[in-house]
Parts: structure tokens; sequence; C-alpha cells
């Protein structure tokens, strides 16, 4: 999958979740929103998909307000419906259910055709040990970066 433009990443996601299978959504926006898209400035940090009946739908990203939309502007935290298979929905629904599952959104980017996509991935949440044994790992890989380049 090649990313025509990144607008933005969950970069926190991979520490505090163990993540799985990832899957592409598309999102029902409004025009202010692409605009303020292409503008670069979004966050989907704090965010993550939830159920609404048979739906999957975005919560708490932040798209900020487009500026010389002037009164036709959107909410910035509004829920987005995401555009998915009716197979991957039913699938989520029972991962979810069953697993104990969340879906976290990972990146958010054009694609080569200029719509708006967004990275969805099952994921698992980590306890504070698992975390802790991230970061060890991490300045344990980060130390042998400098191990060998100080010999080599």
């Amino acid at each position: 999958m090649a990313l025509h433009k990144l607008i933005a990443e969950n970069r926190r996601a991979k520490f505090d979740y163990f993540l799985e299978d990832s899957f592409e959504a598309g999102m029902v926006l409004t025009g202010t929103e692409v605009k303020a898209l292409r503008e670069g400035r979004a966050n989907i940090a704090e965010s993550y998909a939830a159920t609404e009946g048979r739906e999957i739908v975005l919560i708490n990203a932040y798209i900020p307000e487009y500026g010389p939309a002037n009164r036709f502007n959107h909410e910035p935290r509004r829920p987005r419906k995401l555009l998915l298979h009716r197979r991957q929905i039913d699938r989520f629904l029972g991962a979810i259910g069953r697993e104990g599952q969340t879906l976290i959104p990972t990146k958010l980017y054009f694609d080569e055709k200029g719509r708006v996509k967004l990275e969805l991935c099952l994921a698992k949440g980590k306890k504070l040990h698992d975390k802790r044994a991230t970061e060890a790992d991490r300045d344990w890989k980060r130390e042998q970066g400098r191990i060998m380049r100080d010999r080599g």
C-alpha cells in the first residue's frame, strides 16, 4: 500500500496496544473537513472507532475548522461514519464483542486518487508490565545501535 500523503499518524498506538490486523476505511466528510485536511492539520491520537448499531463510527478525531469557511464550518470533534464492507463490519463487531478488542486508527492519509483514507487496526490493550517490556526492548535496540556504531 503506497501512501500518497500522510495527514496524521497515531504513533502512541504501538506503545499502548498490541496491534493485530489492519484495514483501510473511507470516511464520510464534509467539504470544509477535506479542505482542513488538505492543510495537513488533524489529530487522531486520542481517537477510536466504535459501533453505532450496525455501523462503525470514528469518535474524538480532531479536524480543525477551516478558516475561510466562516459560518458554514464543521464541528471539529464530531463523530464520522467509516465506509467499510459489510463483511468487515461484521468481523469487527464480532471481535469487539467476543474478544474484547478495540478499533484504533493508526494513520490518516490521502490515497492516490485524492480520497481521505483511515488505516484501522484491531488492537488489544497492553497492561503496565507489557508497556515496560516494550520500553525496555526499545532502549536495548537503541543501545545496540550505539554499540555497533562505535565499533565500526
